[in-house]
């Protein structure tokens, strides 16, 4: 009779672990099978102007930081305007991808708040993000001067990741040929 209930009580505790390894992992640090991978390429439409693309390919050659935004996303909201510090004083190309918003919202948030990227493409239905691998907002992904992936940031970017991660990867990238 024992032995009977013995086995459920095995699956349980095992069940039981594995949920306790699991809530211990930080969700932040989920790895890309994408780094040192070509980076998807994609042509978006301008969020400013729809009749003109945002084009990865024309990012061939430079170093270059992807940022996956969105204005329902409060975390893009809290990283913005450190974004914007980058972009202006360390010199950063960063392109943005709007995702799964609405135009007038976007064009509303960077006209009020103000506007950190190079270039921003629109993918309200994630014709692109699927391709790397993105499943939050934000995201930031460093793309070195022959299209590949470097490193892959999920969550804010503030200036103990920028200074401790990212900065001295794109030193180090820009310096390669």
């Amino acid at each position: 009779m024992k032995a009977r209930f013995l086995i459920p009580f095995g699956i349980f505790l095992a069940l039981a672990l594995l949920l306790g390894i699991g809530l211990t992992l930080n969700p932040r640090d989920v790895p890309s099978v994408l780094i040192n991978e070509p980076a998807p390429t994609f042509s978006l439409p301008d969020l400013f102007d729809p009749d003109k693309r945002v084009n990865s390919e024309t990012m061939q050659g430079k170093v270059w930081l992807l940022n996956v935004w969105g204005t329902w996303c409060p975390e893009c909201w809290r990283e913005h305007d450190f974004l914007k510090q980058i972009a202006k004083k360390e010199g950063v190309t960063l392109i943005g991808i709007d995702w799964r918003d609405e135009r007038s919202e976007a064009l509303s948030f960077l006209s009020k708040k103000g506007n950190p990227f190079t270039a921003v493409g629109f993918d309200p239905d994630s014709e692109a993000i699927m391709d790397w691998g993105v499943y939050g907002a934000p995201e930031t992904f460093v793309i070195d001067k022959k299209g590949m992936i470097r490193k892959k940031h999920t969550g804010p970017l503030f200036r103990e990741i920028w200074e401790s991660e990212f900065k001295p990867l794109l030193k180090q990238l820009e310096a390669e040929s």
